[in-house]
C-alpha cells in the first residue's frame, strides 16, 4: 500500500514528493493543493500536479535523477509514469507554511461538523464554535490533513469529551407550507434527509425531514425567511418534544 506521509520534522523549501529506492532519491516538485486532492482519490491529472516536468534526485539543488537508474529500477523514464509511482508509493513533503494552512483548513472543517451535528446533552443546544476551539486546545487535538474531515470526527469527539460533554443527535421535523411557497421550499429541502412528503390537494406541501440537531435553529430561520413566516413547523422527534 502506498504511503501518504509528510515528515513534519524535516524543513523543506519546496512542496515535493519523494521516493527512495535502490539507494537512489527520486523527487518531483508538486502543486500542494492538487497533490492533496490526488491523495483524497479525487480526479486530478498527474501533469497538473507537476510544477516542473522533470524527475530530480534533489529538487532543492536542481539535480536531475539518473535516467539509467530510472530504467533499471522502474522500467520507465516517462515523467508522468514516474510521478504517479512517486505519488503512490513515496512520501509527500510540504513546506511549513503550507502544512500550517492545510492544518487550519482541516481543523475548521472538523469543528464546523461538530458544531452542526453535536449538542450539549445538558441543554440540547449546539456548542458555540469558540467552546469547541477551546476544547481542541485543551485536549491538544491534532488533525490528519490527508484524511477527510468527516472520517476524523468520531475519534476526535471521543477525545473532546474529556473537556466538554457532547452528543450527536438528529431532529425529525415536520414542515407544512401553502402553495405560495411549496415549490421553493421543496427544492430547498432536497439538501436534507427527507423521510416523507405529501403534496396537499390545495397545492400545499407537508414534508418530514431529519437534520443534525446542531442546525435546528438555522433550519427554522431558513424556512421562515423563505416563506415570510408563513409556515407550520414542529419537532416530531428529538429535543424537548421527544
Amino acid at each position: 500500500m502506498g504511503k501518504s506521509i509528510t515528515f513534519d520534522a524535516e524543513k523543506v523549501s519546496f512542496n515535493l514528493a519523494r521516493l527512495k529506492k535502490g539507494g537512489e532519491n527520486f523527487e518531483v516538485a508538486i502543486d500542494p493543493d492538487l497533490a492533496v486532492k490526488y491523495k483524497e482519490k479525487k480526479e486530478v491529472e498527474i501533469s497538473d500536479i507537476l510544477k516542473s516536468e522533470k524527475i530530480f534526485s534533489d529538487v532543492k539543488k536542481g539535480e536531475l535523477a539518473s535516467v539509467e537508474k530510472m530504467k533499471e529500477l522502474f522500467g520507465t523514464t516517462d515523467v508522468l509514469a514516474m510521478t504517479k509511482i512517486i505519488l503512490d508509493s513515496g512520501e509527500i513533503q510540504f513546506t511549513q507554511e503550507y502544512r500550517d494552512k492545510l492544518q487550519e483548513e482541516k481543523r475548521k472543517k472538523i469543528i464546523d461538523i461538530i458544531h452542526r451535528k453535536g449538542v450539549d446533552p445538558r441543554s440540547g443546544l449546539p456548542h458555540p464554535i469558540t467552546r469547541i476551539e477551546n476544547a481542541f486546545e485543551e485536549t491538544k487535538i491534532r488533525v490528519d490533513y490527508f484524511k477527510r474531515a468527516d472520517e476524523q470526527v468520531e475519534e476526535i469527539v471521543k477525545k473532546l469529551r474529556v473537556a466538554m460533554p457532547i452528543r450527536f443527535e438528529t431532529r425529525t421535523i415536520e414542515v407544512k407550507v401553502t402553495n405560495l411557497h411549496s415549490g421553493k421550499v421543496y427544492s430547498a429541502l432536497q439538501n436534507y434527509k427527507i423521510l416523507s412528503q405529501d403534496w396537499l390537494s390545495d397545492g400545499g406541501l407537508k414534508v418530514t425531514v431529519e437534520i443534525p440537531a446542531g442546525i435546528q435553529e438555522e433550519f427554522f430561520d431558513k424556512i421562515n425567511n423563505m416563506t415570510n413566516g408563513q409556515n407550520e413547523t414542529k419537532i416530531v422527534k428529538g429535543g424537548n418534544d421527544e
